[in-house]
Protein backbone atom coordinates (compact mmCIF):
# COMPACT_ATOMS: atom_id res chain seq x y z
CA UNK A 1 0.00 0.00 0.00
CA UNK A 2 2.68 2.28 1.09
CA UNK A 3 4.88 1.51 -2.49
CA UNK A 4 2.04 2.83 -4.53
CA UNK A 5 1.58 6.32 -2.74
CA UNK A 6 4.30 7.66 -4.16
CA UNK A 7 2.64 6.86 -7.28
CA UNK A 8 -0.50 8.37 -6.79
CA UNK A 9 1.02 11.45 -5.45
CA UNK A 10 2.89 11.79 -8.88
CA UNK A 11 -0.05 10.91 -10.60
CA UNK A 12 -2.61 13.54 -8.48
CA UNK A 13 0.34 16.49 -8.97
CA UNK A 14 0.85 15.59 -12.98
CA UNK A 15 -3.13 16.53 -13.27
CA UNK A 16 -2.87 19.54 -10.79
CA UNK A 17 -0.09 21.23 -13.14
CA UNK A 18 -1.90 20.43 -16.42
CA UNK A 19 -5.34 22.26 -15.12
CA UNK A 20 -3.03 25.50 -14.07
CA UNK A 21 -2.99 28.30 -16.14
CA UNK A 22 0.09 29.41 -17.64
CA UNK A 23 1.98 32.71 -16.66
CA UNK A 24 1.51 35.63 -19.14
CA UNK A 25 5.00 36.17 -20.04
CA UNK A 26 6.64 39.65 -20.25
CA UNK A 27 6.41 39.59 -24.07
CA UNK A 28 3.26 39.04 -24.29
CA UNK A 29 2.31 42.04 -22.83
CA UNK A 30 4.69 43.76 -24.94
CA UNK A 31 2.67 43.10 -27.82
CA UNK A 32 0.01 44.85 -26.71
CA UNK A 33 -2.23 41.92 -24.93
CA UNK A 34 -5.65 43.92 -23.65
CA UNK A 35 -5.94 43.93 -20.01
CA UNK A 36 -8.56 41.83 -17.67
CA UNK A 37 -11.07 44.77 -17.67
CA UNK A 38 -11.49 44.72 -21.35
CA UNK A 39 -11.81 40.89 -21.51
CA UNK A 40 -14.55 40.93 -18.91
CA UNK A 41 -16.56 43.17 -20.76
CA UNK A 42 -16.02 46.88 -19.36
CA UNK A 43 -15.23 49.56 -21.49
CA UNK A 44 -13.49 52.59 -20.17
CA UNK A 45 -11.22 55.49 -21.26
CA UNK A 46 -9.14 58.05 -19.17
CA UNK A 47 -8.16 61.42 -20.19
CA UNK A 48 -5.28 63.43 -18.53
CA UNK A 49 -5.71 66.71 -20.23
CA UNK A 50 -2.69 69.29 -20.06
CA UNK A 51 -4.89 72.10 -18.75
CA UNK A 52 -8.89 72.39 -18.84
CA UNK A 53 -7.89 76.23 -18.33
CA UNK A 54 -7.54 76.50 -22.01
CA UNK A 55 -11.14 75.90 -24.01
CA UNK A 56 -8.42 73.93 -26.69
CA UNK A 57 -8.21 70.82 -24.25
CA UNK A 58 -11.87 71.03 -23.36
CA UNK A 59 -13.26 70.68 -26.80
CA UNK A 60 -10.12 67.87 -27.17
CA UNK A 61 -12.28 66.06 -24.01
CA UNK A 62 -15.54 66.75 -25.05
CA UNK A 63 -14.49 65.45 -28.30
CA UNK A 64 -13.08 62.06 -27.32
CA UNK A 65 -15.98 61.72 -24.94
CA UNK A 66 -18.52 61.74 -27.21
CA UNK A 67 -16.83 59.42 -29.61
CA UNK A 68 -16.14 57.42 -27.13
CA UNK A 69 -19.93 56.92 -25.56
CA UNK A 70 -21.36 56.45 -28.91
CA UNK A 71 -18.60 53.01 -29.05
CA UNK A 72 -19.96 52.21 -25.57
CA UNK A 73 -16.97 53.58 -23.45
CA UNK A 74 -17.62 55.60 -20.33
CA UNK A 75 -14.46 58.26 -20.05
CA UNK A 76 -13.28 59.25 -17.03
CA UNK A 77 -11.84 63.12 -17.90
CA UNK A 78 -9.22 64.78 -15.83
CA UNK A 79 -7.26 67.89 -15.09
CA UNK A 80 -3.89 67.93 -14.82
CA UNK A 81 -3.28 71.45 -14.14
CA UNK A 82 -0.01 71.61 -16.04
CA UNK A 83 1.48 69.70 -13.26
CA UNK A 84 3.49 66.55 -14.35
CA UNK A 85 3.27 65.00 -10.77
CA UNK A 86 -0.30 65.19 -11.14
CA UNK A 87 -0.74 63.53 -14.33
CA UNK A 88 1.16 60.61 -13.49
CA UNK A 89 -0.98 60.50 -10.29
CA UNK A 90 -3.81 60.10 -13.45
CA UNK A 91 -1.96 57.08 -14.98
CA UNK A 92 -1.85 55.45 -11.96
CA UNK A 93 -4.95 55.31 -11.27
CA UNK A 94 -6.02 54.71 -14.30
CA UNK A 95 -4.12 51.62 -14.15
CA UNK A 96 -5.07 50.77 -10.72
CA UNK A 97 -8.91 50.79 -12.38
CA UNK A 98 -8.00 48.71 -14.90
CA UNK A 99 -8.66 51.17 -18.47
CA UNK A 100 -9.19 49.76 -21.42
CA UNK A 101 -6.46 53.10 -22.79
CA UNK A 102 -5.35 55.57 -21.29
CA UNK A 103 -5.14 59.29 -23.12
CA UNK A 104 -2.98 61.86 -22.17
CA UNK A 105 -1.50 65.62 -23.24
CA UNK A 106 2.10 65.32 -22.01
CA UNK A 107 2.20 67.66 -19.26
CA UNK A 108 6.33 67.61 -20.16
CA UNK A 109 7.63 65.49 -23.21
CA UNK A 110 10.00 63.58 -21.72
CA UNK A 111 9.11 63.47 -17.27
CA UNK A 112 6.30 61.91 -17.84
CA UNK A 113 7.90 58.70 -19.06
CA UNK A 114 8.17 56.80 -15.87
CA UNK A 115 4.12 56.82 -15.23
CA UNK A 116 4.29 55.85 -19.04
CA UNK A 117 6.04 52.69 -18.77
CA UNK A 118 4.03 51.69 -15.85
CA UNK A 119 1.14 51.32 -17.90
CA UNK A 120 3.01 49.77 -20.94
CA UNK A 121 3.82 47.17 -18.06
CA UNK A 122 0.57 46.79 -17.21
CA UNK A 123 -0.31 46.28 -20.76
CA UNK A 124 -2.68 49.32 -21.17
CA UNK A 125 -2.59 50.87 -24.54
CA UNK A 126 -1.28 54.94 -23.96
CA UNK A 127 -2.16 57.52 -26.85
CA UNK A 128 -1.13 60.50 -26.93
CA UNK A 129 -3.26 63.67 -28.19
CA UNK A 130 -2.18 67.17 -29.39
CA UNK A 131 0.87 67.04 -27.99
CA UNK A 132 3.83 64.11 -28.13
CA UNK A 133 5.58 62.15 -26.06
CA UNK A 134 9.73 62.62 -26.44
CA UNK A 135 10.67 60.41 -23.33
CA UNK A 136 12.60 57.53 -24.43
CA UNK A 137 11.81 53.37 -23.38
CA UNK A 138 8.27 53.76 -23.90
CA UNK A 139 5.21 52.83 -25.87
CA UNK A 140 2.76 55.04 -27.11
CA UNK A 141 0.27 53.04 -29.09
CA UNK A 142 -0.90 55.88 -31.05
CA UNK A 143 -1.10 60.12 -31.68
CA UNK A 144 -3.30 62.33 -33.36
CA UNK A 145 -2.03 65.75 -33.14
CA UNK A 146 -1.40 68.85 -35.82
CA UNK A 147 1.42 69.11 -38.18
CA UNK A 148 2.94 72.04 -35.93
CA UNK A 149 6.51 72.37 -37.80
CA UNK A 150 4.23 72.85 -40.70
CA UNK A 151 2.39 75.08 -38.78
CA UNK A 152 4.83 77.09 -37.57
CA UNK A 153 6.12 77.86 -40.95
CA UNK A 154 2.38 79.51 -41.50
CA UNK A 155 3.20 81.23 -38.55
CA UNK A 156 6.79 82.69 -40.05
CA UNK A 157 5.47 83.38 -43.31
CA UNK A 158 2.68 85.42 -41.39
CA UNK A 159 4.90 87.21 -39.93
CA UNK A 160 6.91 88.13 -42.76
CA UNK A 161 3.64 89.24 -44.10
CA UNK A 162 2.62 91.05 -41.46
CA UNK A 163 6.02 93.46 -40.83
CA UNK A 164 6.39 93.61 -44.50
CA UNK A 165 9.65 94.69 -46.14
CA UNK A 166 10.26 96.91 -42.93
CA UNK A 167 11.26 93.90 -40.75
CA UNK A 168 12.10 94.44 -36.78
CA UNK A 169 12.13 92.96 -33.74
CA UNK A 170 10.33 89.86 -32.56
CA UNK A 171 9.80 88.69 -29.68
CA UNK A 172 8.45 84.59 -28.92
CA UNK A 173 6.52 83.50 -26.02
CA UNK A 174 7.18 79.75 -26.07
CA UNK A 175 5.75 76.71 -23.82
CA UNK A 176 9.11 74.82 -23.83
CA UNK A 177 7.72 71.75 -21.82
CA UNK A 178 5.57 70.73 -24.75
CA UNK A 179 6.78 69.30 -28.13
CA UNK A 180 4.34 70.50 -30.30
CA UNK A 181 5.44 74.48 -29.05
CA UNK A 182 9.24 73.31 -29.39
CA UNK A 183 8.16 72.30 -33.69
CA UNK A 184 6.20 75.07 -33.67
CA UNK A 185 8.65 77.71 -32.96
CA UNK A 186 11.61 75.72 -35.31
CA UNK A 187 9.11 75.90 -37.84
CA UNK A 188 8.65 79.52 -37.32
CA UNK A 189 12.83 80.28 -37.10
CA UNK A 190 13.14 77.94 -39.99
CA UNK A 191 11.09 80.10 -42.82
CA UNK A 192 12.59 83.45 -41.17
CA UNK A 193 15.79 82.50 -41.24
CA UNK A 194 15.70 81.28 -44.77
CA UNK A 195 13.31 85.14 -45.17
CA UNK A 196 17.07 86.92 -43.49
CA UNK A 197 19.21 84.86 -45.84
CA UNK A 198 21.32 87.37 -47.94
CA UNK A 199 19.53 90.60 -46.41
CA UNK A 200 20.92 93.72 -46.14
CA UNK A 201 17.82 95.61 -44.69
CA UNK A 202 14.27 95.02 -43.45
CA UNK A 203 15.42 91.60 -41.63
CA UNK A 204 13.24 90.15 -38.97
CA UNK A 205 15.29 89.70 -35.72
CA UNK A 206 14.36 87.29 -33.21
CA UNK A 207 15.21 89.61 -29.66
CA UNK A 208 13.77 86.99 -27.34
CA UNK A 209 12.19 84.09 -26.65
CA UNK A 210 10.14 84.30 -22.87
CA UNK A 211 7.96 81.83 -21.11
CA UNK A 212 4.81 82.15 -22.09
CA UNK A 213 2.82 79.61 -20.28
CA UNK A 214 0.40 78.62 -22.78
CA UNK A 215 -1.65 81.16 -20.64
CA UNK A 216 -3.46 84.28 -21.08
CA UNK A 217 -2.19 85.71 -17.92
CA UNK A 218 1.70 84.56 -18.09
CA UNK A 219 1.33 85.67 -21.76
CA UNK A 220 0.57 88.85 -20.42
CA UNK A 221 3.18 89.08 -17.86
CA UNK A 222 5.67 87.91 -19.96
CA UNK A 223 5.09 90.12 -22.89
CA UNK A 224 5.04 93.23 -20.07
CA UNK A 225 8.65 92.44 -19.53
CA UNK A 226 10.15 92.37 -22.72
CA UNK A 227 8.58 95.54 -23.77
CA UNK A 228 10.90 96.67 -20.95
CA UNK A 229 13.90 95.22 -22.38
CA UNK A 230 12.63 96.06 -26.27
CA UNK A 231 10.16 99.07 -26.53
CA UNK A 232 10.89 98.92 -30.30
CA UNK A 233 9.32 95.57 -30.94
CA UNK A 234 6.93 95.10 -34.21
CA UNK A 235 5.73 91.30 -33.68
CA UNK A 236 5.33 88.29 -31.70
CA UNK A 237 4.80 84.53 -32.16
CA UNK A 238 2.44 83.16 -29.75
CA UNK A 239 2.22 79.96 -29.15
CA UNK A 240 -1.47 79.71 -28.78
CA UNK A 241 -4.69 82.09 -28.67
CA UNK A 242 -4.28 82.46 -24.72
CA UNK A 243 -0.70 83.53 -24.75
CA UNK A 244 -1.71 85.80 -27.87
CA UNK A 245 -4.61 87.46 -26.34
CA UNK A 246 -2.62 87.95 -23.17
CA UNK A 247 0.14 89.69 -25.32
CA UNK A 248 -2.32 91.72 -26.34
CA UNK A 249 -3.80 93.07 -23.38
CA UNK A 250 -0.08 93.90 -22.23
CA UNK A 251 0.71 95.92 -25.62
CA UNK A 252 -3.06 97.74 -25.49
CA UNK A 253 -1.67 98.84 -21.44
CA UNK A 254 1.46 100.35 -22.77
CA UNK A 255 -0.23 101.92 -25.76
CA UNK A 256 1.73 99.90 -28.49
CA UNK A 257 -1.06 97.57 -29.76
CA UNK A 258 -0.70 99.22 -33.24
CA UNK A 259 2.98 99.42 -33.20
CA UNK A 260 3.24 95.22 -32.41
CA UNK A 261 1.45 92.95 -34.93
CA UNK A 262 0.89 89.16 -32.97
CA UNK A 263 0.29 85.83 -34.81
CA UNK A 264 -0.93 83.34 -32.47
CA UNK A 265 -1.88 79.74 -33.17
CA UNK A 266 -5.13 77.24 -32.59
CA UNK A 267 -7.90 78.70 -34.33
CA UNK A 268 -10.13 78.64 -30.93
CA UNK A 269 -13.27 80.58 -30.87
CA UNK A 270 -11.64 83.72 -28.24
CA UNK A 271 -8.43 83.58 -31.07
CA UNK A 272 -11.03 84.17 -34.32
CA UNK A 273 -12.47 86.67 -32.48
CA UNK A 274 -9.14 88.55 -31.94
CA UNK A 275 -8.49 87.84 -35.33
CA UNK A 276 -11.77 89.33 -37.01
CA UNK A 277 -11.47 92.61 -34.45
CA UNK A 278 -7.80 93.19 -35.69
CA UNK A 279 -5.93 92.29 -32.23
CA UNK A 280 -4.24 89.13 -33.63
CA UNK A 281 -2.69 89.51 -37.44
CA UNK A 282 -3.48 85.53 -38.45
CA UNK A 283 -3.61 82.49 -36.75
CA UNK A 284 -2.24 78.72 -38.41
CA UNK A 285 -5.72 76.71 -37.12
CA UNK A 286 -6.04 73.68 -35.69
CA UNK A 287 -8.52 71.05 -35.40
CA UNK A 288 -9.24 69.55 -31.92
CA UNK A 289 -12.89 67.99 -32.37
CA UNK A 290 -10.90 65.98 -35.30
CA UNK A 291 -7.99 64.97 -32.77
CA UNK A 292 -10.42 63.76 -30.40
CA UNK A 293 -12.69 61.30 -32.51
CA UNK A 294 -9.69 60.10 -34.37
CA UNK A 295 -8.26 59.19 -31.00
CA UNK A 296 -11.27 56.97 -30.44
CA UNK A 297 -11.51 55.79 -33.47
CA UNK A 298 -7.57 54.51 -33.11
CA UNK A 299 -8.49 52.86 -29.86
CA UNK A 300 -11.16 50.81 -31.31
CA UNK A 301 -9.14 49.49 -34.08
CA UNK A 302 -5.93 48.93 -31.34
CA UNK A 303 -8.45 47.02 -28.91
CA UNK A 304 -9.80 44.63 -32.41
CA UNK A 305 -6.64 44.01 -33.78
CA UNK A 306 -6.59 46.52 -36.79
CA UNK A 307 -4.40 48.14 -38.56
CA UNK A 308 -4.67 52.15 -37.92
CA UNK A 309 -1.94 55.03 -38.69
CA UNK A 310 0.10 55.26 -35.86
CA UNK A 311 0.64 58.72 -35.94
CA UNK A 312 -1.38 61.04 -37.06
CA UNK A 313 -0.73 64.77 -38.22
CA UNK A 314 -2.92 66.98 -39.22
CA UNK A 315 -1.95 69.85 -41.12
CA UNK A 316 -3.13 74.03 -40.25
CA UNK A 317 -4.63 76.45 -42.10
CA UNK A 318 -3.65 80.21 -42.35
CA UNK A 319 -6.54 82.06 -40.32
CA UNK A 320 -6.71 86.07 -41.15
CA UNK A 321 -9.19 88.60 -40.66
CA UNK A 322 -10.33 88.22 -44.26
CA UNK A 323 -11.31 84.67 -43.34
CA UNK A 324 -13.06 85.90 -39.73
CA UNK A 325 -15.10 88.15 -41.57
CA UNK A 326 -16.72 85.38 -43.92
CA UNK A 327 -16.81 83.13 -40.69
CA UNK A 328 -20.63 81.57 -40.11
CA UNK A 329 -19.57 80.54 -36.65
CA UNK A 330 -18.40 84.12 -35.84
CA UNK A 331 -21.62 85.82 -37.24
CA UNK A 332 -24.25 87.22 -34.98
CA UNK A 333 -27.25 84.64 -34.49
CA UNK A 334 -30.74 86.26 -35.94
Amino acid sequence: MHRSLPLLMFFVCSVLMSCAPSPTSKSEGETGEMPSSVTSGEKKIGFSALTLKNPFFKIIGDSLTAAAEQEGFTVTVNDAERDVNEQAKHIENYIAQGMAAIVINPCDRIAIGPAIQKANEAGIPVFTCDLQCAAEDVEIAGHVGTDNFQGGKLAGEAMIEALGESGGEVLILHFKQAQSCVLRVDGFLEVINAYNEGRDSGKIEVVSELEGGGLQDEGYRATSDALQAHPNLAGIFAINDPSALGAYTALKQAGKEDQVQIIGFDGQMEGKLAIREGKIYADPIQFPEQMGTTTVENIVKYLNGEEYEQVRLIPTELYRQEDAIQDEALKPKS
